[in-house]
């Protein structure tokens, strides 16, 4: 590329600058570093041939360098704690003692019944009320987990698959409850089903109803409440599970491209549903690898789109994304140390250009985090957000002969696995055949192996331990809370009217049986008069089946 149109394509660039900047103006008049050092906007080489077609400008395809222009100098991330424990009361007091302490975003953690689609009483919940997160049965339990929180100001992440239907529909009930406009409500719900049959295991129905659902979710959002992402495409569970970043990258992306396939089979257009996609990711130990995931992964999902699909709107090639530290990589031993393993996560995923980000209190390798562990989560977003400088420059690691080959790399093993998964026939496919199952477990052994031969240094696990006790204060679910919430829901069922309940769960079966139906606008209808979670995934379950794994 000549002298001259580099410099053109940079004043284009800076355009878009400028027009970004009547919406969002910066932060500050002027960024600098302590030593009162200029922190420019961004740094680009001066003439590079290979410059645009890897990099291009921020805001601009295909994205390696972030999906804004201005980035963090306009608009810090969205700090989204994940909480939820106990009961809706006691979620809700913690949602909004987060929200004081300056969180911008809600996050759900939903308990293992409500996950799996069973009510607090049924005998498969047993002993799980409450646990690993807040128990929801029914819209009232919903209405009491949003309580004086301003549906219209307050973006809500739900981490619910294989019943996210349900949730959906309880959610936007309370909002129309607040007077919210649909057109206003916003928010993610994760609906990614297929790395629940890969990696984490909290599946009701067969794959095929399943994606049924998932696309009834895209058609009825984009016509009723289009500011709501329909699907969070998540690695995070995968590489949970034991995988490497080149793995939780392409069969991230991979499970993406099938979402996008049922989508369009079902007659949606591209660009209608693909700008409300987002995606899920692990913030791993390797610093700069972890960094580069991030921008390889813009990249190819930028060109998946574009080229692959050939949506139009460039909206629909962005790859928007939540990022959450490794819960991994978190120790019982020595928990204090996780604050320290955390920020360094946490880091990696602002440099890589998160969307929005949860940092792992240091107590949850032992329970649930407390109070205050949540809070200096928080904060550890807080300083790096406000302390650190590094969200003054748009992509302060591009240019690093590393970080560059890092991002080409994982760009070239991320697109061979893509093309060994497009082989098979798929990501639908690779899961019924245990394909992506057997190359996490076995990457996850060798990992094991190598931390018992230290090869791989844990601190405070296999080398520099210290002799301790380890007492902290812990978060403990009352065990009474598993009866109180049964008799809480025997009584919205002696309230409710169940011929009302009975009809609405009668429409979810006859129109179950139309593969042309969309059952949210049902669902919707019986999460309305109170059916709850059990009684609406039951009768799906007597249509569709249930998945017992391959």
């Amino acid at each position: 590329m000549s002298d001259e149109k580099f410099q053109a394509s940079q004043e284009s660039w800076k355009k878009s600058v400028d027009r970004t900047l009547e919406r969002f103006p910066e932060r500050k008049d002027r960024f600098k570093t302590s030593s009162d050092i200029n922190v420019e906007r961004l740094y680009f080489p001066d003439n590079d041939n290979d410059y645009e077609n890897k990099l291009g400008y921020p805001g601009t395809y295909p994205f390696t360098r972030g999906i804004q222009p201005t980035m963090y100098r306009s608009r810090f991330w969205t700090m989204r704690q994940y909480a939820g424990f106990g009961s809706a009361e006691e979620t809700n007091k913690r949602f909004r003692y987060l929200l004081d302490q300056g969180q911008t975003g809600l996050s759900v953690a939903f308990d293992l019944p409500t996950q799996i689609g069973y009510d607090s009483d049924d005998v498969m919940a047993e002993g799980e009320v409450g646990k690993v997160g807040v128990a929801i049965d029914s819209l009232q339990d919903m209405e009491r987990l949003l309580d004086q929180i301003p549906l219209d100001k307050v973006s809500t992440s739900m981490t619910i698959n294989a019943p996210a239907s349900v949730l959906l529909c309880m959610y936007i009930a309370v909002g129309e409850k607040q007077g919210v406009p649909l057109e206003k409500l916003t928010g993610t719900i994760q609906n990614d089903i297929l790395k629940e049959y890969i990696a984490r295991g909290t599946y009701i129905f067969p794959p095929k109803p399943s994606m049924r659902l998932i696309t009834n979710i895209f058609e009825y959002c984009q016509q009723s409440v289009p500011k709501f992402n329909t699907i969070s495409i998540s690695g995070y569970h995968i590489r949970e599970a034991g995988s490497t970043a080149v793995q939780e990258a392409a069969f991230t992306i991979a499970n993406g491209m099938a979402y996008v396939d049922a989508a369009l089979e079902s007659g949606l257009d591209i660009d209608a549903f693909a700008p409300r996609l987002a995606f899920f990711f692990n913030a791993h130990n390797n610093f700069f690898e972890e960094a580069a995931k991030f921008r390889a992964a813009r990249r190819i999902w930028a060109k998946i789109m574009k080229e692959h699909y050939q949506a139009k709107d460039p909206k629909s090639w962005k790859m928007r994304f939540h990022t959450q530290t490794g819960g991994s990589t978190l120790t019982a031993q020595q928990p204090d140390n996780n604050i320290v393993r955390v920020t360094m996560q946490a880091l990696a995923a602002v440099l890589g250009g998160t969307q929005s980000l949860h940092t792992n209190s240091r107590d949850e390798a032992l329970s649930l985090p407390t109070e205050e562990s949540a809070r200096i989560a928080l904060r550890t977003q807080q300083i790096i957000a406000n302390e650190s400088g590094v969200a003054d420059t748009v992509d302060p690691l591009a240019g690093s002969y590393y970080v560059e080959e890092l991002t080409d790399q994982i760009e070239k093993d991320v697109e061979a696995y893509l093309d060994r998964i497009r082989d098979i026939g798929g990501a639908v496919q690779a899961v019924e055949e245990g394909f992506m199952q057997r190359e996490i477990q076995q990457k996850a052994y060798e990992t094991q192996k190598n931390i018992e031969r230290e090869e791989e240094i844990i601190v405070g696990l296999n080398k520099y331990k210290v002799e301790e006790e380890v007492n902290p204060d812990l978060l403990k679910v009352d065990e009474a809370l598993e009866q109180a919430q049964i008799q809480y829901m025997n009584s919205i069922r002696q309230q409710r009217d169940q011929k009302a309940v009975d009809y609405s769960l009668e429409a979810i079966k006859e129109n179950a049986k139309d593969s042309n139906a969309n059952l949210i606008p049902f669902i919707l209808e019986a999460v309305k008069v109170y059916a709850t979670i059990g009684e609406i995934c039951n009768v799906l379950r007597g249509e569709f089946g249930e998945y017992t794994g391959i």
